[in-house]
């Protein structure tokens, strides 16, 4: 069986091309700068040779159409029919209250889709664009979607509730989602798998930290709590997100800066985090570099940074009544020892003991850093939400026949 997974982003198209046979992947690449000057399509092929193709690519159809040329080709393709194909997973960012699994794609679930929109207007569309365009292109093609949102369903009510008026949640359906469900999914179980432990019987917290981030407290297989909110915004300190912030402080702002409601989500999610506080980049590698030439602002930035992970940790293992297994994943949680060794340090009150020799020499790759004496696993478990998707693709189908 052969499925391409797609997660189609506002001007960016993310594709896997999986045989689940033997689960290795035939092709992945990705589309750049939809609908913007020098557009391309840039992947890679099994030799690890990266190629890019420039082309005018004005919308998602476009880009998923030259996809499947590129597929198909004589020169790069790893196929010879779009039959070869058997579904389509599709990466959809929000559900809402509406699904707390994957499901197969149907005229219904896109339009529950759409009724999402208002509560994630930058994300849905796109990925609703992608599945339309597959609709068009592939016709009769077996999609499904599989939800950021839909891992965190199982949070209870005084975990997902904010102390506003209860008819704005009646109303508006305001209230904490979350987000990277389908990460926190994936490394939470492939922890448990690589310590050869039960998953049902755990207590664990994932941190999915990059340039976007969320800890999540995962009880006995089940999301009880997560940092990010209705939005993405709530939280960690982010690459360009402000994470938690006093909601006075809006107000304020929007008095004394003249924002409206677009001028306040710009400045929350595009100009604040790591690159607000640091002036300097939302690229840790890029604030690192600040970091050696003393740079201040910098120095400040990757602190709070780090420090708001710790805070999370902390006020999970609370939630969860102890702690079992700490897992760190994401582009900074897999590769970046100096923000783990902060978390982690200072906490063998809790149980944590991390070896700080082995911390600081491994990158992406699953391995335990905490020392043999550590009540509680810490792990580095590199994500794979792609593998998660076609899994979730393959096991609708195959209980659909």
């Amino acid at each position: 069986m052969k499925i391409l997974v797609l997660n189609c982003g506002s001007s960016s198209i993310k594709y896997k091309l999986y045989n689940m046979d033997d689960l290795s992947v035939l092709a992945q690449g990705g589309v750049e700068k939809i609908g913007l000057k020098g557009s391309f399509l840039k992947f890679t092929l099994p030799n690890d040779q990266k190629v890019m193709l420039e082309g005018e690519i004005l919308e998602h159809r476009a880009g998923i159409e030259y996809i499947i040329g590129v597929l198909l080709s004589k020169k790069y393709g790893c196929i010879v029919s779009l039959d070869e194909i058997d579904a389509i997973g599709h990466r959809v960012v929000h559900g809402g209250e509406k699904f707390n699994s994957s499901v197969l794609i149907t005229d219904e679930v896109i339009e529950k889709v759409r009724e999402c929109i208002e509560i994630a207007p930058l994300h849905n569309p796109p990925n609703l664009k992608g599945i339309d365009a597959v609709k068009e292109l592939m016709p009769g093609k077996p999609q499904v979607a599989v939800f950021d949102t839909a891992f965190h369903q199982t949070m209870p009510d005084y975990a997902y509730m904010y102390g506003l008026p209860y008819s704005l949640y009646e109303k508006y359906g305001i209230r904490r989602y979350g987000f990277h469900g389908t990460s926190h999914r994936y490394v939470s179980k492939r922890a448990c798998e690589f310590l050869n432990v039960p998953y049902d019987n755990q207590r664990i917290i994932t941190a999915h930290i990059g340039n976007g981030g969320s800890v999540t407290a995962v009880k006995n297989g089940k999301s009880i709590d997560t940092s990010m909110g209705m939005t993405p915004v709530e939280g960690l300190m982010m690459g360009t997100r402000s994470g938690d912030v006093d909601p006075g402080v809006i107000t304020f702002l929007m008095d004394k800066e003249h924002l409206g409601s677009r001028g306040v989500s710009l400045l929350l999610n595009k100009f604040s985090g790591v690159l607000g506080i640091s002036g300097v980049s939302s690229d840790m590698r890029e604030l690192e570099t600040a970091i050696e030439h003393e740079n201040e602002r910098a120095i400040l930035a990757l602190k709070m940074y780090n420090y708001r992970i710790k805070k999370y940790v902390g006020s999970y293992t609370a939630a969860l009544g102890g702690l079992d297994i700490l897992v760190f994943t994401g582009g900074v949680g897999e590769n970046q020892a100096s923000t783990r060794e902060y978390v982690c340090k200072n906490m063998e009150y809790m149980g944590i003991e991390l070896d700080e020799e082995l911390n600081a020499s491994v990158r992406s790759k699953e391995v335990v850093i905490s020392k043999p004496t550590s009540k509680v696993k810490v792990v580095i478990i590199p994500t794979d939400e792609e593998l998660t998707i076609a899994r979730d693709t393959m096991d609708i189908l195959q209980n659909k026949e």
